[in-house]
């Protein structure tokens, strides 16, 4: 069936959509919490990075992974803003649930057949835009903890890892 508005109003429509309170990730973390009796934490927090570097290391060379040589380049990040799932603000911790469909779990992933091009650049450029988030906030002094949306079910390998990283501050 064809749709009903032209692209320009779609494409108005879906940018009116906020991601906050998905019921798998988002909630479900935030009732395990609650439960554990987990304290400290803030729910979407907008941190901002006024400047820091990032050192990326990239390997040049082709033919093998031992071949060539590795070059450092850094990278100066002037403004950044981001909104973690969850914040630590006193252990300076962010705390993020991916989907695993939209951040490319390794294991429950799947890859639309519809529209393939369109979908693995969009899913592609969700995980460069994780990496560089993570990066970015450790880069700046920030712990990071990333939690796949099927770990939290059962939840007690999570939990498990949430304990030993507030342990860690």
């Amino acid at each position: 069936m064809p749709d009903v508005f032209t692209k320009a109003k779609r494409s108005q429509v879906m940018s009116r959509i906020r991601s906050r309170g998905n019921r798998d990730t988002e909630l479900a973390l935030m009732a395990i919490f609650r439960r554990e009796r987990i304290t400290g934490w803030r729910r979407q927090i907008e941190l901002r990075i006024t400047s820091c570097e990032l050192q990326i290391a990239k390997r040049e060379g082709r033919r093998s992974r031992s071949a060539g040589t590795i070059r450092k380049s850094k990278i100066v990040v002037r403004s950044f803003r981001v909104r973690p799932d969850f914040v630590f603000p006193k252990l300076k911790l962010a705390v993020f649930v991916d989907g695993c469909f939209w951040h490319g779990c390794p294991i429950h992933a799947t890859k639309p057949r519809n529209h393939a091009a369109f979908w693995q650049k969009k899913l592609a450029g969700n995980q460069v835009r994780d990496r560089k988030v993570t990066r970015t906030l450790r880069a700046a002094g920030w712990r990071v903890l990333r939690i796949w949306e099927h770990e939290l079910r059962p939840p007690t390998r999570c939990l498990a890892r949430i304990r030993k990283t507030l342990r860690q501050a």
